[in-house]
C-alpha cells in the first residue's frame, strides 16, 4: 500500500506489470524509460534469471510534483512469468496501489494469458490485496506479429469483466505510454479515496500526466 507522509508533502506508491512470460512487460519498461521525462525518471534496473528476463526490485523510479507542493513517487516493478518464480511473484505484487496486466497477442498464448491472469487473481487475495478494487488495466502487447487475435476477438473476451484494455507493440513503444497513463489516473483517483489528496493538494490528472512526460518532474 502506499506511504503516505502529509509532513513532508510525498506519497509513494508501487506500480506492477504482471503477467505470462515473455509477454513484453520488461519491453514496456524499457519503452517507458526512453518516452518519460529525465528529470523524474531514475535508474532503469534489470535482474536477469535464467530463461526469463525480469526485474523484481525497484526498476523504474518516477518522482513528479502533482500539485500543492505535493511529491509522487512511482515505483515500478515487474514479475517473472515462469511458474517456478511464483513465489517471487507473491512478493513483488504485495503491497501494489496498481497493476498492468501484460498478455500476449499471439493465438497460441490465449491460455496462458488466461491462466497468468487467475494466478494474478489468486496471488492478489493471498498478499491481501482487494482485487476487485484493485487500479487494473489489460494491455495486448505485440500487435506487430502474426497470427494475432484481433482487436474484436479480444475485446468480447475481455472486456465483459470492466477492465480497460489496450492494445501495444512495446518494441516499437507503441500504447506503452497509453497503457501506464490509464492505469496512473485509476492510480490517482484510488489514492484520492483513501487520502483526500485532491481536497488537500488539488490537481488534475491531465496536468500530472503532462509533467511527467515534459521535464517538469523534480528528480
Amino acid at each position: 500500500m502506499a506511504e503516505f507522509d502529509p509532513h513532508n508533502k510525498r506519497i509513494i506508491a508501487k506500480i506492477v506489470y504482471y503477467g505470462p512470460s515473455l509477454s513484453g512487460k520488461t519491453t514496456n519498461l524499457m519503452a517507458l524509460y526512453d518516452e518519460l521525462s529525465p528529470v523524474g525518471r531514475g535508474d532503469l534496473m534489470m535482474l536477469n534469471t535464467q530463461g526469463d528476463r525480469t526485474i523484481f526490485f525497484d526498476l523504474l523510479p518516477v518522482l513528479v510534483e502533482i500539485g500543492g507542493g505535493l511529491k509522487l513517487k512511482l515505483k515500478l516493478f515487474t514479475v517473472p512469468g515462469q511458474v517456478i518464480h511464483d513465489a517471487t511473484r507473491k512478493a513483488v505484487l504485495s503491497r501494489a496501489d496498481g497493476v498492468a496486466f501484460i498478455a500476449d497477442s499471439q493465438r497460441n498464448q490465449a491460455l496462458n494469458n488466461y491462466e497468468s491472469f487467475m494466478n494474478l487473481e489468486k496471488n492478489a487475495c493471498r498478499v491481501g490485496l482487494d482485487f476487485d478494487n484493485l487500479p487494473l488495466v489489460i494491455q495486448f502487447n505485440k500487435r506487430d506479429l502474426k497470427d494475432i487475435l484481433s482487436k474484436e476477438e479480444i475485446e468480447a473476451r475481455w472486456k465483459g469483466n470492466g477492465l480497460p484494455v489496450y492494445f501495444a507493440s512495446a518494441l516499437y513503444k507503441r500504447g506503452t505510454k497509453e497503457t501506464f497513463f490509464g492505469l496512473l489516473r485509476l492510480t490517482l483517483r484510488s489514492l484520492d479515496r483513501q487520502f483526500g489528496l485532491k481536497e488537500r493538494y488539488g490537481y488534475e490528472e491531465e496536468k500530472v500526466m503532462k509533467r511527467i512526460v515534459d521535464s517538469e518532474g523534480d528528480g
